[in-house]
């Protein structure tokens, strides 16, 4: 065996650091941070989730997210709605929107860079080994 399991595991958590790092500076001229950056993505990909929906998604606590929903409230970069029962919803804004494609650009410019030494069927490989070692979502 060339690669010990705990090796590529860390091998994963170092390439995941470097991403943290690399999105924090291409986000911050747009003045967002990685975790509100994701949430706007979410909220593109699934409009009125709940706010324990995005804590999970974004690997935040209810109460964290929830301070970090009501601080990009605060902002105008999405709404908060109230749904049924005591549940809230969220949604984009247009400002919300508009942060979010920029910042999609920016993360996809880390991307390429980190990945520019791999080839299209080298990528697609690792996506598909990871898809396979992360399996089903136990949660779900």
């Amino acid at each position: 065996m060339k690669h010990r399991p705990a090796d590529v595991a860390l091998a994963v958590k170092r390439l995941q650091y470097r991403h943290h790092r690399a999105l924090s500076r291409a986000l911050a001229p747009l003045g967002l941070s990685l975790a509100q950056w994701d949430t706007l993505r979410h909220l593109h990909r699934s409009p009125d989730a709940s706010l324990h929906d995005l804590a999970v998604l974004t690997f935040q606590t209810d109460q964290s997210f929830g301070s970090l929903a009501t601080r990009m409230a605060g902002r105008g970069l999405i709404e908060r709605i109230p749904g049924p029962g005591r549940a809230v919803r969220h949604r984009l804004t247009a400002e919300g929107e508009r942060l979010r494609a920029e910042g999609q650009d920016a993360v996809d410019a880390v991307f390429a860079t980190s990945f520019h030494g791999l080839s299209a069927a080298q990528l697609d490989t690792l996506g598909e080994l990871l898809d396979s070692a992360l399996g089903p979502d136990p949660t779900s």
